[in-house]
C-alpha cells in the first residue's frame, strides 16, 4: 500500500511495539539530538521494526538515513547499507561514529587487516551498521559473511540506480535481487530521492519488493529558491549570482563537459572565487583531495560534471548552479537537492543554451538503447525544457512533474518574485520557419536572420536569397531577438539542427505552426533587479545574530581541523543558526536545540557557551 504524507499507518498497537517506539524516540533525542520525527520517518521506522519491507521516496535532506539507522540500532543484528559510492559511506560512517553509533564500512581503500577486523566485529554482532557498495556485497566472500552473521535489515540507498527508467542506471544494482532470495526473513528498505511512477514500479520489480509498504513524501524543498536565468547568462551571470547572494559560501557548479569545468573553475578563481574543478579526467588521488577540501572546508565552490555529487553528504551547501541543462527533471531535482540539506536557506540557479538541448537530443538518438527508451528520454528532456521556459511558478511545475499538487504559487522562485510575460510569437515564428523552407533548409540561424532582416551580404546574393519571399520581412525584431526565436523553436522541437553542418530543418511541429494549427509563445526576457547592498548581506534569517554566527563558524572550523573531520560533523549550519538566534546560556537550554544530542553536548557545550558569553560581553561593552 502507498502511504503518502499525512496518512497514518494502521499497525497493531501492542505493548511491545509501543515500548520499542518509545525507545526509538529516546535514541532520536539522545543520539541524534532531534525532539521529534520528520514526516513519514516514524511510520517507516515502525514498519521496519515490525519486520516488513519498505520503499521510501523522500527528498534529499528529508531524513532518509535516519529511517534505517534507528531500526538497525534497535533490531538484533547488523544493518547492512548498500551505498553506490565510497565517499558517501565514509562520510556517513564518520558522522555516525561522532554520535557514538557503532558503524563501519567495507571497501577496497581499507588495509586487509582492518577489513578482517570489521568482518570479525560483524560476525559477533558488535556493529549497528555496516556500509558497502553493491559490487562488494555481491561477491562470494561477502555473501558468505552475511550468511554467518546476525542481520537486522538491508538498506538499499539511491535505489533509482536499479531502474533503466531512472536517471542514473547502474547495472550492478540489478544483482541485489539476491537479497530477497537468500535472506527472505530480513526486512529490506529501498530509498531514493527521485523516482517517478515508472521508476518506482521498476524498483519494486527488480528488488522483489512486491509486498513492501511504499512511502512517498512531499518532493517540496521549501528552503530552496529556484531561479532559471535562461539563455546567455553564462559565466558572467554565474559570477553575479555568487557575488550578490553567496560570497564566501560553499556551492556546486555543474557543467556539461570536462573542458567547461576546467575553464569555468579557472575563470572563477581569477575573479576571486575559491573554486576547484572536479571531473573523471583527473587522477583519482587529485579528485579525492579536492573532494576532501570541499567537504572539510567552508566557502569552497566545486565546479564539476555530474560525476560529482551523489556521494557528497555535505549539509551546508548553500547553492547549486547549472551552467548547462541537465538531462531531465529527475537529474535537475537530484542535483539541486544537494543544496540546503540542513534545512537552511539555499539557492538553485541555472542558465542554459540551445546547444545543450541539441547535445542531449543527439546523445539520446545515438544511444544503443531500444526506441521506447529513447522516446521516454526525449519526453523527459522536453519536460525539463518546459520547466525552464514556463512563466508559471517553478515549484508548482516541478512538483506537478512528480504528481504533487501545490495549490498556490510558492513565492520562493524567480517567476513568483519577478513574474515574466508570455509573448505571442506565432506570426514571427511562422516567418522564421517559412524562411527555413524558402531557403531550402540548408542554412544556420545567422544566415536566416540576415535574410529576414534584408541584409545585403555576399552570401545572401550568392544564393539568390534576396529574391525569396521572406527577404526583408522581419523588421519587427532585431537580430538578437530573431536568433533567440530560432533557439526557442529548436528547444520546442519545431526545428532540428543538422549535427554536421548546423543547418536547421523543419519538423512536423513546424508545419503545424506555419498552418496556424497551433500558436507559439515565448518568455519575455526580464532583467532581474540588482539587489541592494543591504539585501545582499541579508542571507541569514532576521533573528540570527550574524556576528555570533560567524564566531561559531570560526570555532567549528578550528575544531573540525583539529579532529580531521568535515565541519558539519561538529554541527550543521542550521544548528549554529539556532544557537546564534536563541543564545542559550546553560547546558540545559543548549540541549534543547535541534541537532545537539548527549554526546555533542558533552564534547562542545563548554566551548559554545563560552563563545556566547564572550560575544555578549563584547556587545555590551561596545554599546
Amino acid at each position: 500500500m502507498v502511504l503518502s504524507l499525512g496518512r497514518q499507518m494502521q499497525l497493531a498497537d501492542t505493548q511491545s511495539s509501543g515500548e520499542i517506539m518509545r525507545h526509538a524516540e529516546t535514541l532520536l533525542r539522545q543520539v541524534f539530538g532531534h525532539e521529534e520525527f520528520r514526516p513519514l520517518q516514524r511510520d517507516i521506522v515502525q514498519t521496519l521494526l515490525a519486520g516488513r519491507d519498505v520503499l521510501a521516496v523522500m527528498p534529499t535532506g528529508g531524513g532518509k538515513s535516519l529511517c534505517y539507522q534507528l531500526p538497525a540500532m534497535l533490531r538484533d543484528g547488523v544493518g547492512i547499507v548498500v551505498s553506490p559510492l565510497i565517499a558517501l559511506m565514509e562520510d556517513q560512517v564518520l558522522a555516525l561514529r561522532a554520535l557514538g553509533v557503532r558503524a563501519a564500512f567495507l571497501n577496497s581503500t581499507l588495509p586487509w587487516d582492518e577489513q578482517a577486523a570489521i568482518e570479525h566485529a560483524a560476525r559477533n554482532g558488535d556493529l549497528d551498521l555496516l556500509y558497502m557498495a553493491p559490487e562488494r556485497l555481491l561477491g562470494e566472500r561477502t555473501l558468505a559473511l552475511l550468511q554467518d552473521m546476525p542481520l537486522a535489515l538491508f538498506a538499499i540507498d539511491e535505489a533509482h540506480c536499479v531502474s533503466q527508467w531512472g536517471h542514473d542506471f547502474r547495472p550492478e544494482y540489478r544483482g541485489l535481487h539476491v537479497l530477497a532470495e537468500s535472506f527472505s526473513e530480513v526486512p529490506r528498505i529501498a530509498l531514493t530521492a527521485t523516482a517517478d511512477e515508472r521508476t518506482r514500479r521498476d524498483i519494486i520489480e527488480q528488488l522483489q519488493l512486491h509486498d513492501a509498504d511504499v512511502f512517498i513524501a512531499s518532493f517540496d524543498r521549501p528552503n530552496i529558491h529556484y531561479a532559471i536565468a535562461g539563455e546567455g547568462a553564462g559565466k558572467t551571470g554565474l559570477l553575479r549570482f555568487i557575488e550578490e547572494k553567496h560570497a564566501g559560501n560553499s556551492g556546486i557548479v555543474y557543467c556539461l563537459s570536462r573542458r567547461q569545468v576546467d575553464e569555468t573553475a579557472e575563470w572563477l578563481r581569477g575573479k576571486g572565487v575559491d573554486a576547484l574543478a572536479y571531473h573523471a579526467g583527473l587522477p583519482a588521488h587529485e579528485r579525492a583531495a579536492r573532494q576532501k577540501r570541499f567537504t572539510h572546508g567552508d566557502g569552497v565552490v566545486m565546479v564539476a560534471t555530474i560525476a560529482f555529487g551523489m556521494g557528497i553528504d555535505k549539509p551546508d551547501v548553500r547553492f547549486v548552479a547549472h551552467l548547462a541543462l541537465p538531462r531531465n527533471i529527475e537529474s535537475y531535482y537530484q542535483e539541486t537537492g544537494r543544496a540546503g540539506r540542513d534545512g537552511a536557506t539555499a539557492d538553485a540557479w541555472m542558465t542554459y543554451s540551445m546547444r545543450d538541448v541539441v547535445l542531449h537530443r543527439r546523445f539520446i538518438d545515438e544511444a544503443d538503447s531500444p526506441e521506447e527508451h529513447k522516446r521516454i528520454q526525449r519526453a523527459k528532456l522536453d519536460a525539463l525544457v518546459a520547466l525552464a521556459e514556463t512563466t508559471q511558478c517553478r515549484r508548482q511545475a516541478l512538483l506537478a512533474y512528480f504528481g504533487e499538487d501545490l495549490p498556490e504559487p510558492c513565492g520562493n522562485c524567480d517567476n513568483c518574485a519577478n513574474p515574466p510575460q508570455a509573448l505571442d510569437m506565432s506570426v514571427p515564428a511562422q516567418k522564421a520557419l517559412s524562411c527555413v523552407y524558402r531557403t531550402g533548409a540548408r542554412f544556420g540561424a545567422a544566415h536566416l536572420v540576415d535574410v529576414l532582416l534584408g541584409r545585403d551580404t555576399e552570401k545572401v546574393r550568392r544564393f539568390g536569397h534576396d529574391r525569396v519571399s521572406t527577404f526583408g520581412i522581419g523588421g519587427e525584431l532585431n537580430a538578437s531577438d530573431w536568433r533567440r526565436l530560432y533557439r526557442q523553436l529548436v528547444i520546442a522541437g519545431a526545428l532540428r539542427v543538422d549535427d554536421e553542418h548546423g543547418a536547421l530543418h523543419l519538423t512536423e511541429k513546424a508545419w503545424s505552426i506555419m498552418r496556424g494549427d497551433e500558436g507559439f509563445t515565448m518568455r519575455q526576457r526580464v532583467r532581474p533587479a540588482r539587489r541592494s547592498r543591504r539585501e545582499r548581506s541579508a542571507a541569514l534569517p532576521e533573528d540570527v545574530d550574524a556576528a555570533l554566527f560567524a564566531r561559531l563558524k570560526e570555532w567549528r572550523l578550528r575544531e573540525a581541523r583539529e579532529q580531521g573531520v568535515p565541519p558539519y560533523v561538529i554541527f550543521h549550519d542550521s544548528t549554529l543558526m539556532d544557537i546564534a538566534a536563541l543564545k542559550p546560556v546553560t547546558r540545559q537550554s543548549l540541549s534543547t536545540i535541534d541537532g545537539i544530542g548527549e554526546r555533542k553536548l558533552e564534547h562542545y557545550a563548554e566551548a559554545v557557551l563560552a563563545i556566547i558569553r564572550d560575544h555578549a560581553q563584547g556587545t555590551s561593552t561596545s554599546a
